[in-house]
């Protein structure tokens, strides 16, 4: 007989629905990170995810390079709006305040990601993304 009722409880037939990873969490996943990485300077996370949150990060601050309005706006599609410095700058002022001018002679790699051990709870391979200099 075919599970039928509730989604995703555990019965007769095992767990019958079980949500799937989609495109917008990992999208959402990806702006909340970038945004924290670009106020905090440092953040540590999975491999896999280090590597999106990289490949996002240095876009961003090639955008911040240019420093034009246009460029402005595209970034701020990119990242959250709520997160913000102790002092209450957001990410997006951070990003063409500081770090567009701080990178401006420098023609790629402004991050760097470290290896730390595997995560103790699930055996994850953990890295520290921060940025170069």
């Amino acid at each position: 007989m075919p599970a039928q009722g509730r989604k995703n409880v555990r019965g007769k037939a095992g767990v019958r629905f079980k949500a799937g990873y989609t495109r917008s969490k990992d999208k959402a996943m990806l702006r909340n990170v970038s945004s924290e990485l670009i106020v905090y300077g440092k953040v540590t996370l999975i491999d896999k995810v280090g590597r999106q949150v990289q490949r996002e990060v240095e876009r961003l601050i090639t955008l911040a390079k240019r420093g034009d309005l246009h460029a402005r706006r595209l970034a701020a599609a990119r990242l959250r709006d709520g997160i913000k410095r102790a002092d209450g700058v957001k990410a997006l002022d951070v990003l063409f305040n500081e770090l567009g001018p701080r990178f401006k002679d420098r023609v790629g790699g402004y991050t760097r990601m470290l290896k730390l051990g595997p995560r103790r709870g699930d055996n994850a391979p953990m890295v520290i993304l921060e940025f170069v200099e």
